[in-house]
């Protein structure tokens, strides 16, 4: 990642934070695995809009899924057997979620009804899947993240199209993550969290990949986690160890550093508001959404 000359630094602001009668503290199954054991009392991530502007996120290890209205009342919409962790609309109105424990589930948002869109693939169950991004033609990509790292190079990148098929790009990421796809749809971008990296799919004519590389390098603790992209194809790579979210243009240059005023596990961002050009970053640590703006609105908006 080249930061020379050193882009300019883009300031936060705490939008809102889960109110104190939502938080559970207790141990989870999700925060032995992940926490060491410690309390969790929340852990948001998987922030995207509906047309209303509510914006619904998820609180991982207490299998909640969450909406804030636009008068930042935070309410629950559903609460199940799960860890869900990424969120995207499908083009019918439902909520697409990508579960660690249970595969690809559907949210009515409307009901709180959450149904199986697929939960395993011939017979063996994911890994855990960890996000998830629908193209225009409706083709759904997911990463199956599980446990695996640099000692266990076994991640996957899925596509499951509208009619059942379901390929796998990928076999052998360190921990696949977020995924965003190009403003041509003609490229998948995935951050590698163990890998410290985003990787760079080509997706050819044929439905393959080929030539697979890495787009940009991180260092840290962590690494990248959640990304989105604007529509001039600048990438936003939220980092979950370094308190900030790394803007790269299209040749994988750094053109700003958008920093935290919470915490430092920043694992998500979205575009969203009236000119779909404000930024909503999930700061997991302090159960905190951060905004600010930006020059150029999101795709999809």
């Amino acid at each position: 990642m080249n930061w020379n000359p050193t882009p300019p630094v883009v300031g936060t602001a705490v939008h809102t934070a889960m109110p104190q009668t939502l938080r559970r503290h207790e141990v989870t199954e999700w925060s032995r695995a992940n926490k060491g054991g410690a309390v969790v009392d929340s852990f948001i991530e998987g922030p995207c809009f509906d047309r209303e502007s509510n914006l619904y996120i998820v609180d991982i290890p207490h299998g909640r899924i969450m909406r804030i209205s636009p008068a930042l009342e935070w309410s629950v919409v559903a609460e199940y057997d799960g860890e869900p962790n990424g969120l995207a609309w499908h083009p019918d109105g439902r909520v697409l979620i990508a579960d660690y424990k249970n595969g690809i589930l559907a949210l009515d948002p409307a009901s709180g009804a959450i149904t199986p869109v697929i939960a395993r693939r011939n017979s063996e169950r994911f890994k855990g899947p960890n996000d998830l991004i629908v193209a225009s033609n409706g083709d759904l990509y997911f990463t199956d993240q599980g446990q695996t790292g640099l000692h266990d190079p076994t991640g996957r990148v899925y596509r499951l199209r509208p009619d059942g098929r379901l390929d796998c790009l990928i076999s052998n990421g360190p921990s696949p993550n977020g995924l965003v796809l190009s403003p041509d749809e003609k490229v998948l971008f995935v951050a590698m969290t163990r890998d410290n990296s985003v990787w760079r799919l080509p997706l050819l004519a044929d439905g393959s990949t080929s030539k697979v590389g890495r787009f940009a390098q991180f260092y840290g603790v962590s690494g990248p986690d959640g990304l989105t992209m604007d529509r001039d194809g600048n990438l936003f790579v939220a980092h979950a160890s370094l308190g900030a979210v790394f803007v790269l243009n299209p040749h994988g240059e750094g053109i700003a550093r958008i920093e935290s005023c919470a915490g430092r596990t920043i694992t998500n961002v979205t575009f969203g508001g009236a000119h779909h050009s404000t930024l909503f970053i999930t700061d997991s640590s302090s159960g905190s959404v951060l905004t600010t703006q930006w020059n150029t609105p999101g795709l999809g908006g």
